[in-house]
């Protein structure tokens, strides 16, 4: 399903709702950086547990994974989760997560058009906010969020459980 086209820098990126055949590629930009690397696994075939997990995604009409392709080629991804919430008068909200573009795409405006696209996308949702968390790590990322217009305006805290 194509859902918008952006041009950045003379180039055409593509925007759709990603595809299980997506999979190695998205996983393969989620672990290509120093976090990503140690979370991610890379292995052909996929585990079960990402393949359970796009299944969930796509299944549910509040999930959209995203992933962007030039000239074919997928290089970038985001997924966009809309929560219904009682607070703000219940509106809704606009979460992103796992944005990435491929290394060999970096620099050339590709991040700002797939950032327009999933902000707009949220808008179109109903959605009253957009936010965000980041690794403290971060900071590139911190800087080019800020320079989108979000705000660094709450903490965030995480608690990882296991099984």
């Amino acid at each position: 399903m194509l859902l918008l086209n952006y041009i950045e820098e003379l180039k055409l990126i593509t925007i759709r709702m990603a595809t299980e055949a997506d999979l190695p590629d998205i996983v393969q930009m989620l672990a290509d950086d120093e976090l990503g690397a140690v979370r991610e696994v890379i292995q052909l075939p996929l585990s079960q547990a990402y393949l359970d997990a796009f299944a969930k995604i796509k299944d549910d009409p509040n999930q959209f994974l995203a992933i962007g392709e030039m000239d074919g080629v997928p290089v970038a991804t985001l997924q966009v989760s809309i929560i219904p919430t009682l607070a703000r008068s219940g509106a809704l909200r606009g979460q992103i997560e796992g944005v990435r573009v491929a290394r060999s795409h970096r620099g050339y405006g590709l991040g700002h058009a797939v950032f327009e696209w999933a902000i707009d996308y949220c808008r179109q949702r109903g959605c009253e906010l957009v936010q965000l968390t980041s690794d403290k790590s971060r900071e590139d990322a911190h800087r080019f969020y800020e320079n989108l217009g979000f705000v660094p305006s709450h903490t965030g805290f995480k608690l990882v459980i296991t099984q």
